[in-house]
């Protein structure tokens, strides 16, 4: 066996192999794959074989998409079968809620390039005849489903990497993983040690165990999953007379999926009462092993299925499929450079490995080959977790989500599993207050505050929600009077050090502000596409603070780590400062009335220290309301004091709190984007009107400078704008598309409900040639297609006299 490699991947798989087939396709040939038993061990040997191109997040929908495609094309490479069923598949909906999702899925499909389309009870009869449409409204039919062999497709996939030089190298235990002072690791294997430049570990149901050999916890769990085939079905036979293969189907109300499996039917079941598996660890023993029956546990599911499938009851059970495979706490893989670590990767929790793999290959090989991948991966990036995770927050989350995995995603919806994790001093306060909590990166975030008639909970809906009107009055108390809430969901960073400015200066696109200043900055990528919108402030000549999306805090310091020079110290201190938020035209008295300082004197973006009552604090003239406001940050432990504080100053004045779905109504007023909304890296700064903000004159070879430099040049094909809609009684939440002309020219990023305005109001990107004031476009909401107007003017403070005042 070769003792050197360039990279060596834990795992044989369908994951595993297809990063190995996509490292040598992208021109690394010095890759090697190491494997304890047989390829597809595990969980791929025993895997129904669907895929399909339904997510409800649209980057991991397209990596699907490309995928299904891949296999036509490996089957070319290797002339090795992937045995490739293409029959299309139908999702069914009985429940209004059902029907408005596959709306809304279908309309961010016509963007996506994906021929989906909306089908009838009758057309469902004819297409999946084996279904019984008493109480369906309606499904979603998708010609790209299907089902495929899976030890045949795993096999070309290796087979096409062998072809561009890789090695595989089977019966291979691993037992080591030890990293070398520079960086490189030590495979330590049962054959020998292999020295790797770089380590993917994708172990699927020992990826756990091969994490922790690097001292690596990664958040996952297998789930016990189980599926029949039966004996012939008439039906089918009937249909494959005619050459006719039965499409897929997939009832969420049943919570099952169904295909034909010769001329019987295959049907998997994501039951209530499921079962965790191996929540001690993985044992190596465990192989191309099976789980005994357990039909006790999916018993309720079979009498759903028999009514739902009527066919399935008079035929006879020739095969149960019991075994395991692995879960995130959301459902989505674990892709990319594990944070804190050095040339350590993940491609680990595909539980999807037939819709997914492809797409996770082709990402991380160009992760690693390229420095980025080609689209935003955020929902599948392993950083979307802190290191606050634990197995024990994992197991609930893992089986939360097994049993939603055939729900309503709704845009609203919080889910409850393992909440409330982690908390500030403020939590039991605003509990009392009336809070109505959801969660960030495993913080509780107020999304409102309950009074008297207000509901405690937000109940989950495609439409203006049960907490619009607790929405409206604290949008009012801030327009109107002085509103407050936490900056806790701000990811913070400081960076110290005799080099922290030139540091800065080539991180950020942005000017590095004078002390006592703020400044707004991108962080763009090699290629130019934003990976950051950061607030910088200036607290001293060697000392920063940096804010941001905190949900981003572990892919945004992996960031600065793996770009840190001497002189420059980083930390990541998002829960280590806290504070407070005050918005609106009374902001400035309240402050006033709980310090000593001037502050009539601090001009917008300034940044002081300051104390506030007995707090020491840092105070920033800035707000994302768009209001005149200040954000002030404490210690935690000084937190409570500073609530007590500044709301007694703020009961003169009609302080009000108020949670995030004010905040995310008020922003819109001022057209602000959002992070993972507007602004993500599936953008670039110009795209998105971000380039104000990039310091051109600097003399600084700032990261993405010459990407960014080339499309000021030529100019972006499209751009960020705002628009009015005429919504009947749902807003966008995101990537409807926008129609001209009978034509799909654009799509929203974000929308919502401006009760400031009394307007809906919507963000997305149209052709730059088609911007115009009052140019009118439709909006295609849940099936229906609402009038939208292009607005360029601001529904509040055009002139930011308020705001900068």
């Amino acid at each position: 066996m070769q003792t050197t490699t360039r990279v060596a991947i834990i795992g044989g798989g369908v994951v595993g192999a297809s990063v190995l087939y996509h490292l040598t396709k992208l021109g690394w040939s010095d890759v090697m794959l190491l494997e304890r038993s047989e390829l597809t061990s595990g969980s791929t040997w025993h895997a129904a074989g669907g895929f399909h191109t339904l997510n409800g997040d649209t980057n991991m929908a397209a990596l699907q998409g490309y995928t299904i495609r891949l296999y036509k094309e490996l089957e070319e490479i290797t002339g090795v079968s992937c045995g490739l069923h293409h029959v299309g598949g139908v999702t069914l909906a009985d429940s209004q809620d059902r029907f408005d999702m596959l709306l809304a899925e279908r309309a961010k499909h016509r963007f996506m390039g994906l021929e989906t389309e909306i089908v009838t009870p009758e057309e469902i009869a004819k297409i999946a005849p084996v279904t019984n449409t008493d109480g369906i409204i309606g499904g979603l039919y998708d010609p790209l489903d299907g089902h495929l062999d899976p030890s045949g497709t795993t096999h070309a996939y290796a087979k096409a990497a062998r072809m561009g030089g890789a090695q595989i190298h089977t019966h291979t235990m691993v037992r080591e993983t030890n990293q070398r002072p520079d960086g490189t690791w030590d495979v330590v294997t049962d054959k020998g040690t292999v020295h790797a430049e770089h380590v993917v570990n994708a172990g699927g149901l020992w990826a756990r165990e091969v994490g922790a050999m690097a001292s690596v916890h990664f958040p996952l769990h297998p789930m016990e999953h189980q599926y029949l085939v039966t004996e012939d079905v008439p039906l089918i036979v009937e249909m494959a007379k005619d050459g006719v293969e039965h499409p897929h189907v997939m009832d969420p109300a049943g919570e099952s999926y169904l295909r034909q499996e010769g001329k019987g039917l295959c049907i998997g079941f994501y039951e209530q009462t499921c079962r965790p598996w191996a929540v001690g660890g993985t044992s190596w023993d465990f192989g191309q092993d099976l789980l005994p029956n357990d039909f006790d546990k999916i018993e309720q599911s079979i009498d759903f299925a028999y009514k739902r499938f009527p066919d399935l009851e008079r035929a006879g059970v020739k095969n149960v499929i019991h075994g395991p495979f692995t879960f995130a706490p959301d459902g989505n893989p674990l892709v990319g450079p594990v944070p804190g670590m050095r040339n350590y990767w993940s491609a680990c929790g595909v539980m999807a490995g037939f819709s997914q793999g492809g797409g996770v290959g082709l990402m991380l090989a160009q992760w690693m080959v390229e420095g980025e991948p080609e689209r935003d991966v955020m929902a599948m990036d392993v950083a979307r977790f802190g290191d606050w995770i634990t197995p024990g927050y994992t197991l609930p989350k893992v089986i939360e989500n097994y049993q939603k995995r055939f729900s309503v995603a709704y845009p609203n919806e919080e889910l409850p599993a393992a909440r409330p994790t982690r908390t500030t001093p403020m939590y039991d306060i605003f509990s009392d207050m009336g809070a109505v909590w959801g969660q960030q990166f495993g913080l509780e975030v107020a999304n409102y505050f309950a009074q008297s008639g207000d509901p405690d909970y937000e109940t989950p809906s495609f439409r203006r929600s049960d907490a619009f009107d607790a929405t409206a009055r604290e949008v009012n108390a801030v327009r109107t009077s002085v509103g407050i809430n936490e900056v806790h969901n701000f990811g913070k960073y400081l960076v110290t050090g005799p080099r922290a400015r030139a540091w800065l200066d080539r991180i950020m696109a942005g000017r590095v502000p004078r002390r006592g200043r703020i400044s707004l900055t991108p962080m763009l990528s090699p290629k130019g596409k934003l990976i950051g919108d950061f607030t910088m402030s200036c607290l001293g000549a060697e000392t920063f603070q940096l804010t941001a999306s905190y949900g981003s805090q572990a892919f945004h310091y992996r960031w600065f780590l793996q770009h840190q020079e001497d002189g420059v110290t980083i930390k990541n201190i998002s829960d280590k400062r806290n504070g407070f938020q005050v918005a609106g035209p009374r902001a400035r008295d309240v402050l006033q009335a709980c310090t000593l300082t001037d502050v009539t004197e601090m001009k917008f973006l300034d940044v002081w220290p300051m104390t506030v009552g007995m707090t020491d604090c840092i105070v920033q003239r800035v707000s994302y309301t768009g209001d005149l406001g200040f954000e002030i940050y404490c210690d935690p432990m000084a937190q409570r004091q500073l609530w007590h504080t500044l709301w007694h100053a703020g009961a003169d004045h009609g302080m009000a709190p108020f949670g995030m779905r004010a905040m995310m109504s008020l922003r819109l007023d001022k057209f602000f984007g959002s992070w993972m909304a507007e602004f993500s890296p599936d953008y670039t700064a110009a795209e998105t009107g971000l380039d104000r903000f990039i310091s051109w004159k600097k003399n600084t070879d700032f990261i993405g400078r010459t990407a960014a430099e080339a499309e000021r040049a030529t100019g972006p094909a499209r751009q960020l704008t705002a628009f009015e809609v005429d919504a009947d009684d749902a807003d966008v939440h995101g990537y409807e598309p926008i129609w001209l002309d009978g034509a799909v020219v654009g799509f929203c990023t974000s929308g919502g409900y401006s009760h400031h305005a009394q307007k809906s109001v919507a963000l997305g990107f149209l052709p730059t040639d088609q911007i115009a004031e009052g140019r009118a476009v439709e909006i295609e909401i849940l099936g229906q297609m609402r009038p939208a107007r292009v607005i360029t003017t601001p529904l509040f403070d055009a002139d930011g006299a308020r705001m900068r005042g």
